[in-house]
């Protein structure tokens, strides 16, 4: 059982590996918040550059950013607001539908998502610091708990096309639009954007 009482974990196991990884949450806010601090963002914000830097093209929204964010369309462009006004992010139109604007990293947008990369290198080194075994069991279990708190609704995974469910791997290898197909779109994919989040991702079978 999962509870916040001390007293009642240690006879339950998942309660105490729930309260573990509430507390690494807490350590991801406190990085979050201290990286902000340095560079004048809100926790909002930094996702903001994080989802503008690595999402695929056509979810590069407002309403894509509210969904990221799992936040309200309003809250949404108050951050993308607040990123266009230090300069890290440009509005544009849609190119086929003039009702949507689509958000763009500036150049010093990019600079500054950049360098976010390090973000979580302690919580990283912490994980590099145990034994293999116990780190290839932490990935297995932590990607079968997100399955399933995804599955409840509780999380939305963006994952890269080469692990989804709907990527056809060079389905038309001649096809100038892109060698590789999506089953979600029904269209083409080139190359570079598989390598891109995408909310649409289905986990493979495995």
């Amino acid at each position: 059982m999962a509870t916040f009482n001390p007293r009642s974990r240690p006879s339950h196991p998942a309660g105490t590996a729930t309260i573990a990884l509430y507390r690494i949450s807490q350590a991801i806010g406190h990085l979050l918040r201290a990286r902000g601090e340095a560079a004048q963002l809100s926790p909002a914000q930094i996702h903001g550059l994080l989802f503008l830097r690595f999402a695929r093209p056509g979810v590069r929204t407002i309403g894509g950013l509210a969904q990221r964010l799992s936040a309200t369309y309003a809250t949404a462009s108050g951050v993308a607001d607040a990123l266009e006004r230090k300069e890290l992010v440009k509005r544009s139109p849609h190119p086929t539908d003039a009702r949507t604007v689509t958000l763009d990293l500036t150049g010093k947008g990019e600079r500054e998502a950049e360098g976010l990369d390090n973000l979580l290198d302690d919580v990283g080194s912490a994980i590099t610091a145990l034994p293999e075994a116990d780190q290839a069991a932490l990935v297995r279990a932590t990607q079968a708990i997100v399955r399933r708190l995804q599955e409840a609704g509780h999380v939305q995974v963006y994952e890269m096309c080469w692990g989804c469910q709907l990527f056809r791997r060079d389905a038309h290898p001649d096809d100038p639009r892109g060698p590789h197909h999506c089953a979600f779109v029904d269209a083409p994919l080139p190359e570079p954007n598989t390598y891109l989040e995408c909310p649409d991702f289905v986990p493979a079978n495995n």
